[in-house]
């Protein structure tokens, strides 16, 4: 058992952001702590899609004292939707959202991932389906659409408490909490924390 003070590091980015606002993690970045418990999945930053609560809540988590360490991913193709989402992806203009290998291999080191995504909610359901899909971890679903258990259940995600038709489920992973009213590009409040923070503590126990 330690005695004393206790030193916790985080880390908001792998490299130098770059351009305007230059303390914005770039996309295709991870920082990544000593030991892989929980990682914070955020949007490619852009002029929409900025990756402030990402940071807000990784901080968060830190200075309510939880004692996991704390990776940030930001995503290289993090914007738009997956390309195989049904009747969404063809109309859609812009890049489609997607994951590398090395993405993939990154949160499923960890044991819990936080996935940040913003407020269209057919967009939010398939690209937790798509992360999912190829993820093999527990996740809690952060979101400024309100979104449920029933909307990630219709299209194959397995949740902790609605789960698809046996034969529809297209998951590896599991949505086991979800916190929606998290605005992008703006910080948390306090209720949200909480939340986020009460999730993390209670999916790790378990």
């Amino acid at each position: 058992m330690p005695i004393g003070r206790v030193t916790q590091v985080v880390d908001c980015r792998e490299s130098m952001g770059m351009g305007k606002g230059g303390g914005l993690a770039q996309r295709g970045t991870i920082s990544e702590c000593r030991y892989p418990d929980i990682i914070v999945v955020g949007m490619s930053p852009g002029r929409r899609h900025v990756t402030k609560p990402v940071c807000d809540i990784t901080s968060g988590l830190r200075r309510e004292g939880v004692e996991f360490s704390v990776s940030t991913l930001v995503l290289n193709a993090g914007s738009g939707v997956p390309s195989d989402a049904p009747g969404i992806a063809g109309s859609v203009l812009g890049a489609y959202f997607g994951l590398n290998a090395k993405e993939i291999s990154q949160i499923e080191q960890h044991k819990v991932a936080i996935l940040h995504h913003g407020n269209v909610r057919s967009h939010v359901v398939e690209k937790v389906r798509f992360i999912l899909q190829h993820c093999e971890i527990n996740a809690i679903l952060v979101s400024q659409a309100p979104v449920d258990y029933e909307d990630l259940a219709k299209v194959g995600v397995k949740t902790a408490y609605v789960m698809p038709d046996e034969k529809n489920i297209r998951t590896k992973g599991k949505v086991v909490a979800i916190v929606s009213g998290v605005t992008r590009g703006q910080t948390p409040t306090r209720e949200n924390l909480a939340e986020v923070i009460s999730a993390v503590m209670k999916t790790i126990k378990e």
